[in-house]
């Protein structure tokens, strides 16, 4: 069995309250082996993915505040360093790569649990919201919920399939479409965003990408999507669709975090069309028209992360070569800049810190 030698202290990026500038301490203590409880394990971490949920959670303006002082990230590979005592059963060993992802933890044993929906877990704990995450050098997660990272990936490339790839990756998969349909994505360009292109095209959907300027039209065209709307430039999105796609798009997965994407949705999707809503904006409302919803039966499906299965799904279709995160890889001291860039829509791709 290997052992690992674990330092008292080590460097973390903390938020003090909500809205507050992040902090780089570089003597944040780190749990021992012995303060482990059962089902805990330590993760010596390569890196973590920068998510827009992060930024929400340091902002504080989310309808459920995140805990704090709070280290937030929730997209981290590493090894495991150290196990807690009386772990029974544990799938993971000392060594293993693993991947730690926003739902931390969850009691598997509720009815949510149960069946396959464990991120809605009343006990859930969330990395980098209700727990500590993994913008630190050493995270502690728990054994039955960090995902197994194959050997034929590295881990600045998985970091972000952890978070982005299977959050996006659930939703496609629940978009109720089929190989050959048209697939909308709005905010395709960003973190999120550019990964669902690449797994609607795993599936054989053919996708109408929708985002703003030329380094995002580039991405996207690139990694596949067939048609690209600029909605700065298009003067009605709706009117297009439908004509690109001959009565309407199958479904939209909508990724951005604003209302705007989610408004016309209901209107470019044709009879018996899908709109799955993903991006989080945290206060604003899903409008739709009640009338054309159920005329054309329309269905709205809420698509939340994805559990532990839809994680290994995400993970290995990444690690077979068949989809790539396209990211900048920066220090961990640069993430208040990196949350600037959020803010201003500026990031194409993902961040890896």
């Amino acid at each position: 069995m290997a052992n690992f030698v674990i330092p008292k202290f080590q460097t973390a990026a903390v938020v003090d309250h909500s809205g507050a500038d992040i902090r780089i301490d570089h003597e944040f203590p780190v749990k021992s082996q012995e303060e482990l409880l059962p089902g805990e394990c330590l993760v010596k971490l390569d890196c973590s993915g920068a998510c827009h949920t992060d930024l929400h959670a340091a902002l504080g303006d989310w309808p459920i505040p995140a805990k704090t002082p709070l280290i937030g990230g929730h997209e981290g590979v590493g090894i495991i360093v150290a196990i807690g005592n009386n772990t029974a059963h544990s799938p993971v060993k000392l060594g293993d790569r693993v991947g730690i992802k926003w739902l931390a933890d969850s009691c598997l044993n509720c009815e949510d649990c149960r069946k396959g929906r464990e991120q809605n877990c009343k006990e859930a704990k969330l990395s980098g919201f209700t727990v500590d995450g993994t913008f630190q050098e050493y995270v502690v997660s728990f054994v039955n919920h960090v995902t197994p990272i194959p050997d034929n990936i590295p881990s600045d490339e998985a970091a972000s399939v952890l978070c982005a790839g299977v959050t996006v990756y659930r939703a496609i998969k629940y978009s109720q479409t089929s190989p050959g349909d048209w697939i909308v994505l709005p905010g395709a360009g960003g973190g999120l965003g550019h990964l669902a292109v690449q797994y609607a095209r795993v599936r054989g959907l053919r996708v109408i990408a929708v985002d703003t300027g030329d380094a995002k039209k580039e991405l996207c065209l690139k990694l596949g999507a067939e048609k690209w709307i600029d909605f700065m430039e298009c003067k009605d999105i709706v009117a297009e669709i439908t004509s690109i796609t001959n009565g309407g798009a199958h479904s939209a997965v909508v990724t951005s975090a604003n209302g705007a994407g989610y408004r016309q949705a209901v209107d470019y999707l044709r009879p018996g069309g899908t709109l799955m809503a993903v991006g989080l904006p945290g206060k604003a409302t899903l409008e739709a028209s009640i009338w054309f919803t159920v005329f054309k039966s329309i269905s709205i499906l809420g698509s939340y992360v994805g559990n532990r299965q839809d994680a290994v799904e995400a993970i290995n279709i990444a690690a077979r070569g068949q989809v790539k995160v396209h990211f900048t890889t920066k220090p961990l001291k640069e993430l208040e800049n990196v949350y600037e860039g959020m803010k201003a829509g500026k990031i194409a791709g993902r961040i890896i810190l």
